[in-house]
Parts: structure tokens; sequence; C-alpha cells
């Protein structure tokens, strides 16, 4: 009798135990939807052919919002219930069905004090064991704890039901400006989380933390930037390694729980645009990192952007997918990026599903600078958008708008994705500061293995400057917190930047002092500041003359905090009406197969109605928010600027339903099932140039 072997049969079950067909895709319990982030679910009621009946069934109104408030929440559905946040950062539950709510926290009842800035919140982490339930989440520096059930704030968290994230990075600062914006990943009793930080060279390093769900104690920290004799630390320049932020994880995780394996996509260290003070290629900032989720050590990472002087972050969380390549299946990452790259590796190696080539690119030129030779570009998939910006994009819809973006432009340098900042002429980002790809994320479909990307398609302007330390102290001090958003000119870039200049007649010096330690908006709270410093920046800002002793005082302050060379503030190119300087579409909607790495189809994504009107073919428009794709044939997304929730047949990209919303959802749309019925929900918060909301939206097919 012939003996059979038995080791087919244990490759089959080792094979299924560690990939992901163990995964709930009908529920919405994590940012990302099913764990592995895919943005996909397997309910099927709402169909390609039905999806245009869908209607309005229910609506939550927050009540909070505010001048230039936004709500970015990705909501989570977890046993029935509802989990979200709004503009002001109160956190509620609502029934699931009916959009009753059931219970809101107000953080800053724990927190103390009005409600001042506190950033964004795209969303909130579900932890359960037995009766325990809790609701875990940022509110600017502090992670929260409450009851999932009642609301009420677990005081056996921390200190009081909260964490200061300033505190256990292992520096001798406590002083920084740190949003816990992105929600953090559970893993077991652990919660993992990122944070954003400041931009300029007063940020807080990037390490990536662990903290106990049931007491808020630290368990383990990753230096995202290395301290001596770590892996990664030669990759700096020793004399200011210690001094430098950033590299820092805003943008969310995945875990790979059969693994036990964390995805850490990291940004750029600081300063963005100036890289003098970080020579070498800067690990493990413009990472993904893949990390031991129960003790935080190393497994493999990939670098992105070496020595990033483009302010190019890894901008969304990474989808856990598999895919057949070549006739074998392969558990994989994929990491989409502000470049307009997707970059997908072999989970546990790290090995490149395609080929990673390491490429020459241009050379900086500013005093002090050392940027890196090569970069590293994928062979695929192909990129989801157009990867330069040249003269024969340049708008030319009407000979007026050409004009004026043509003089605009001047001698500006244009043509090259991997052009640095350069010191006498503008330099043209493309893709811009904005993506690309943005922190929407992308979704992926296990049925088809096709990959869905949302992208700007538009131009950015970077213009450097001197260092004015010793010449104007106070606009020194400017230019370094304030610069990068409002412009070296202090002329914004309205609506969503609005300008200085003449804000002493809006302001005393008490009431911008108030503005400038609690924030508003999406302007962030300065108290980290030094009394000097805030001091001679207040008179800056009012026109006053600075004492002389404060100027001497904050001449000796270390130089390091001033770079040689700043960027004249974050500038996309447009008319004065407001147009992107590029030829559309300007936004874009991509499915590229994942078995090929090539591109199914791509379409403009949103409308310019004036520009319809006038017979222009679909421009598309700026977008942030992210895609959502359903078992039932059809991709959702919101996202732009025009304020509309589209459906997409996710097969060949044609559309099959659009909503109108109460403001723009600028946010990644939520697909669950309660009672029997499948429900697609999305806030409306606005923001970014649109007007704000307040309103998250359900809908669903007619009862």
């Amino acid at each position: 009798m012939k003996k059979l072997s038995l080791l087919p049969l244990i490759a089959i079950l080792m094979a299924c135990e560690t990939s992901d067909q163990n995964i709930d895709y009908t529920d919405w319990s994590h940012y990302g939807g099913p764990e592995d982030g895919s943005r996909y679910s397997a309910l099927e009621q709402i169909t390609a052919d039905n999806v245009s009946t869908l209607q309005v069934a229910w609506t939550y109104q927050t009540g909070d919002a505010t001048e230039r408030s936004q709500i970015q929440c990705q909501p989570i559905v977890k046993n029935g219930i509802l989990y979200g946040s709004t503009p002001r950062l109160n956190i509620f539950a609502l029934d699931a069905a009916s959009g009753t709510e059931l219970w809101r926290f107000d953080p800053f009842e724990v927190l103390g004090g009005e409600n001042s800035w506190a950033g964004t919140n795209r969303g909130v982490s579900y932890w359960e064991d037995g009766d325990q339930k809790r609701i875990l989440f940022g509110a600017g520096n502090w992670l929260m704890s409450v009851d999932a059930i009642t609301g009420e704030p677990d005081l056996a968290f921390g200190e009081g039901g909260k964490v200061d994230l300033r505190k256990g990075l292992d520096t001798d600062r406590e002083d920084f400006l740190i949003v816990a914006n992105a929600p953090g990943v559970v893993y077991g009793d652990l919660l993992i989380i990122g944070m954003r930080l400041s931009e300029g060279l007063d940020a807080a390093p990037g390490h990536i933390r662990a903290y106990d769900i049931r007491t808020g104690e630290r368990k383990w920290i990753f230096h995202t930037i290395p301290h001596e004799g770590e892996k990664g630390y030669v990759t700096w320049d020793p004399d200011y390694i210690q001094q430098i932020g950033g590299a820092n994880n805003w943008a969310g995780m995945t875990v790979d729980h059969a693994r036990g394996i964390v995805f850490v996509p990291t940004g750029s260290a600081t300063y963005d645009f100036y890289g003098g003070y970080r020579h070498g290629d800067n690990l493990y900032a413009n990472s993904l990192l893949a990390l031991n989720a129960k003790t935080g050590e190393r497994i493999w990472h990939f670098q992105g952007v070496h020595h990033d002087v483009w302010d190019r972050d890894f901008p969304a969380n990474p989808n856990l997918i598999r895919i057949q390549k070549g006739g074998e299946w392969i558990d994989a990452v994929a990491q989409i990026s502000k470049q307009g790259y997707t970059y997908v590796f072999e989970r546990e190696t790290g090995e490149p599903i395609w080929p990673i080539v390491e490429t020459p690119v241009t050379q900086s030129t500013l005093p002090g600078e050392k940027t890196s030779p090569t970069q590293p570009i994928p062979s695929l998939p192909e990129p989801f958008m157009k990867m330069v910006f040249e003269e024969k994009d340049i708008l030319n819809l009407r000979p007026e708008w050409e004009a004026d973006i043509r003089e605009q432009l001047g001698d500006a340098l244009m043509g090259d994705t991997w052009l640095p900042p350069h010191a006498d002429k503008p330099v043209v980002l493309f893709p811009g500061m904005d993506g690309g790809a943005e922190w929407g994320g992308a979704a992926f479909d296990p049925e088809t293995q096709l990959f869905y990307v949302n992208a700007n398609q538009i131009p950015w302007v970077i213009a450097m400057t001197p260092n004015a330390k010793f010449e104007n102290v106070g606009q020194a001090i400017y230019t370094n917190y304030c610069g990068n958003c409002h412009g070296l000119e202090r002329k914004g870039n309205p609506p969503a930047i609005p300008s200085l200049l003449g804000i002493s007649e809006k302001y005393t010096y008490d009431s911008l002092d108030v503005l400038l330690r609690k924030g508003r908006g999406a302007m962030p709270a300065f108290d980290y500041l030094k009394t000097e410093e805030r001091k001679v920046l207040l008179e800056y800002l009012l026109g006053n003359e600075v004492a002389e002793g404060d100027k001497q005082e904050m001449s000796t302050e270390n130089s390091l905090l001033y770079p040689r060379y700043y960027m004249d503030g974050y500038k996309k190119l447009t008319t004065a009406e407001g147009l992107y300087g590029s030829n559309p579409p300007w936004g874009l909607l991509t499915a590229i197969d994942l078995k090929t790495g090539l591109r199914k189809w791509q379409i403009p994504l949103g409308k310019i109605d004036s520009l319809t009107a006038q017979g222009f073919a679909l421009t598309g428009t700026e977008n942030y928010g992210g895609p959502v794709v359903t078992k039932g044939g059809v991709l959702f997304i919101a996202a732009t600027k025009d304020e509309k929730i589209r459906a997409f047949d996710k097969l060949t990209g044609k559309k099959l339903w659009e909503a109108k919303l109460p403001a723009a959802g600028h946010a990644t749309p939520a697909v669950y099932e309660q009672n029997g019925r499948q429900f697609l929900v999305i806030a409306c918060g606005g923001g970014k140039g649109t007007k704000s909301g307040d309103t998250y939206v359900a809908f669903a097919l007619p009862e």
C-alpha cells in the first residue's frame, strides 16, 4: 500500500492559517473597515442594478460646526452601534439602524478648560474583553478611553481616563505640538498609535508607542529616529540627530493579527523642505515599517523617499491584500503614496512583489543641502496619475487662464518629479503636497483583486528663502512656526488659510495671545512656545517694535531651530478664479489589477458645475477621503469638493448613482448591515476651502 505524504496537507493548512480567510468582511469595526484595512464589504444587498434607488435613511446633526471646521472621521460599527466624532471632537454612539443618539462624550469635560484646538480626529478604536468594552481615541495630545456602552470615561486608564502623548517619548522635552489624529490599532490588550506633529525643527520625534488598554501604561516604543547604537542611526548626521523631529505616523496603521505584525507608514523628518541638518537617508522617515506588534521590534522596513525634501509622507494606512501572481497566492501589503506610486510587498519578508529600482534623480544646489543620488521607483503597479508637469500641461482651457498661470510661473523649474527645492527659482512640485494619494486610503476587492485609489492631480509651487533670523528676530520666529501655512508675506491661501495682513484691526495683543495659545479651527495651539518666543511673535504680527532685550534673548537661542532656508508657504498653482494651473482632470479615480499591476480603468472624479455649463469636459475636483468597495459590485466614494457622494460600477468605472450632501464628505464612508438592511454612511464636515458642516448621512434602499 502506497504511503501518503502529509506535507501537501500541512502546507494547505498553514496557508489557510496565515491568510486572511477568517476576516469578517461584513463588519465595519476598524479604521479601514475590516481589520485588514481593505475598505471592502462582503454585503451585496445594494447592487449595481438597484444602487440608483438609494435614499436617505437617517441623518445625525452634531450641532458643533465652526468656521473652517471639518469632520474627517470614518465611523466604525460594532454590535449594532455606530461610533464617530464631531467637529469639536465629541465622541458619540448611535443606534446604527436609526441614527438615534445613545450617548455623547465631550473630552474637554475630563481635560478641563474650554474646548480649545485639538486638531482633527479620523476615527476611533474598539476593544472588548468579556463584559469590558472600550472606545479609545485621540483629542489633541491626549489618548483617552471611554466605556463603549455608556460613554463614561474609563478612570483606570492612565491618569483619570487619559494619557498625555507628550510624555514617554524618551526625550528631555514634554512641550511639543502633538495631535493624535488617526485612531490607533488594537492588538490583544495593546493600543498601538502614532501622532501628527509640527513640521518645523521644533517637532517631536515621531516614535511609535504601544499602550496597555487596561491601564494606559506604555508597553513599548520604536524609535523612528534611531538612538545611538540602533539600526538606522548611521543614516543621520550625528551632530544634530537628537534635535530632529518628525518621521511620524499620522496616517494610521494596519495589523496582521495572524502573524502579529503591525504595518506602520511614516512621514518626513523636519525641517520638511531643507535637510541641511540631517545629511543621509534618514531612516525611518518616509518608510513602511513592519514591527512585531507585541514587542515593537523591527522585522523589516522599506523607505519610499530617501532624505525627503518634498513633504512626501506615506499618507494612509496600508491594505493587507491576497493576490495571485504567476499562479501563486501571495499574502501582501500594499502602500499608496503621495508620489503617485503603489508599493507592494510580501508581508513576512518585505520582498517587493515587483522590482523596485533605485533610479538616479536630480540633485539639490541649495547651500548645505545633500539630497540622495537615487530614489526607489516601482516597476509595477502602474502609477495612478501623471508623474510630471511640463509646459504642455499648463492650463489652456481659456487664453486668459493660461496667461495668468504662465505669468505666475515665470522662470519656475518644472518637468521633473524629483526636482528639489531651489535657492533662486520656484519649483513646480508634481505630484503636489496633498498627493497623489491622500489620507482617505485605498480599497481592495479580494474577489477581483482590483485596487482602487483616488488622487489629486494638482501642481504646487515651492519657493525657498534664506533665514532672516539675524535681520529680523520676529520674522524668523513667524517663519519657523507660521510661514509654511500663511506664507512669508503673511498673505495666506484663502479661503482655506486666511491672510494675516492687517490682523491688528481684528485682535488686540491679549486676544491674539489667546488665539496663539488655544488655536482655532485648523490652526493649531501654540501653547508649547516659550513665553519669550510668543511675545516676540505677537509684536511682529501686530506690527509693533520688538524690545531690544527680547531680540538679544532670542538671538542666543539654539540656531538649529531656524533652518538656513525656509519654504515660502503651501501654495497650489491656481488662477485668480481658483482653477488649478494644470490641464484637467484634477481629481482621478483609478482601478489597478493587482494580478498584473496594470491599470484597468481611470476616470475623472468630481465635477465643477460652472465649467460643465460652459461645455468643458468633466474635470474632476480636489478630493480628500477614500473609497469603499462591495461584493455587490459597487464602489462608493464622496471626497470631492462638489459636495457629492457617488457610486461606480467596480468593474468598469461607470457612474451608477450620485447624491448631494449637506457639506462636502471629506472622509471615507462606512458600509454595514443592521436589522437585515445594508447602510452606507458618510461624514459631511466640509472644510478644505468649502463650507463647514456637522452632519452624518446614512443611505439605504427603500424599505
